[in-house]
């Protein structure tokens, strides 16, 4: 985390409620490498099993350390999940500028494929998603964490393919949403690494289904 982004998730809406934002790289790294602890130990712990005193043992950092730049073990969670999403985002944008998508669905296939290997390879990320486990509401106060989702894919899908912007495609994006998030959660509870034939499925259904909402 970055100077800049350690200002950007302490002053959004949707940020994490920071004590203090780290103005030197130094202590940028401190609470990177806090947020590094706390995805490991919701791996392996859960988050019932996290507390504020061993992620400072796993990161290296006294007790004073967290508190200093966090109120309780749900505010680095919430930072993790912060980060989660943009690491998300950005995966997708990546995808999107590397092109060779013919039609709007083939960017429904990255996305999904995206999130899939997030569930594979990214700490913390199975075991909170976007912070449902924590808080319906963790992403934003205001707005449901998958509601957060929806926006951001909207606005990716939108500008990516030219779809019209509409109350429909709100709806059919969190019905395709919710969908996606339970047939992966099956994928993976199927086998460590998410069952295939489950995830194809999962492709399949969401492609046909926002076919009769989507306008280009």
């Amino acid at each position: 985390m970055t100077v800049a982004q350690g200002r950007q998730v302490a002053g959004g809406k949707s940020g994490a409620p920071l004590r203090r934002v780290p103005m030197q790289e130094r202590s940028a790294a401190r609470v990177q490498r806090m947020l590094d602890a706390c995805a490991e130990l919701v791996d392996e712990l859960g988050y019932d099993g996290l507390s504020t005193t061993l992620l400072a043992e796993r990161a290296g950092v006294a007790i004073g350390s967290v508190y200093q730049f966090f109120p309780d073990k749900r505010a680095v969670v919430q930072a993790v999940t912060v980060r989660n999403l943009e690491t998300y985002l950005q995966r997708i944008s990546r995808r999107f500028t590397e092109g060779g998508f013919e039609h709007w669905w083939d960017g429904v296939d990255a996305v999904i494929d995206e999130y899939v290997e997030m569930q594979r390879g990214t700490p913390g990320f199975r075991g909170l998603h976007f912070g449902d486990i924590v808080d319906t509401h963790l992403l934003d106060e205001n707005r449901d964490n998958n509601d957060v989702i929806v926006g951001k894919l909207r606005d990716v899908l939108v500008e990516r393919f030219e779809l019209v912007a509409d109350e429909r495609l709100d709806f059919a994006l969190a019905i395709a949403v919710e969908t996606g998030d339970a047939l992966i959660k099956l994928a993976f509870r199927r086998t460590p690494d998410g069952d295939a034939a489950v995830i194809t499925e999962a492709k399949a259904l969401i492609r046909q289904y926002l076919a009769g909402y989507v306008t280009v």
